[in-house]
């Protein structure tokens, strides 16, 4: 079993969650999902950034099994077989309409056709833009990992960690 610690950002509510909220934004990165940050500091600055609503922000903790997981980070394997499925979906809808996908239809068609029924979630990373994120000057070097979770079940714990005021 390979559990990894994890965080969740959701806007400050009048009751603390006792799970994570999904995600169903027609632009989430990996379809429909739970999605945790790798850090804190990552789930703070996505707080400051899109959770701005109540003018709070809260951090939930879990520690998640990420045995079935499909790990495009640090595994190159899955990251080379996630790579070849986006690339496939891609080419497929820019034959059928002349366009390049947009993530909506790409996760549509993932959906649809059952790709990640065998995963309970996909480990993601990409980059900041942030200069206040690395401690040299105009090298991004530090990675902003997520993890989307399609399987409640994998989350073994789920608890408030922290609430912050929006910057």
């Amino acid at each position: 079993m390979l559990i990894r610690k994890m965080f969740h950002t959701q806007e400050k509510r009048l009751v603390r969650l006792l799970q994570p909220i999904e995600c169903v934004r027609d632009d989430a990165w990996l379809g429909n999902g739970y999605y945790f940050w790798e850090d804190i500091q990552n789930a703070t600055m996505w707080g400051n950034m899109a959770k701005r609503n109540t003018g709070y922000f809260e951090i939930y903790k879990a520690l998640i099994d990420c045995e079935n997981v499909l790990d495009t980070v640090f595994n190159e394997e899955h990251y080379r077989f996630w790579l070849n499925q986006i690339q496939k979906v891609a080419v497929e809808i820019k034959q059928k309409t002349g366009l390049k996908a947009t993530l909506k239809q790409v996760n549509s068609y993932f959906k649809e056709k059952g790709i990640w029924n065998e995963v309970t979630g996909i480990y993601f990373q990409d980059f900041s833009n942030d200069e206040n994120a690395t401690l040299v000057y105009r090298f991004v070097y530090k990675k902003r990992v997520q993890l989307v979770v399609y399987d409640l079940s994998i989350i073994t714990t789920f608890g408030l960690t922290t609430t912050r005021s929006v910057k």
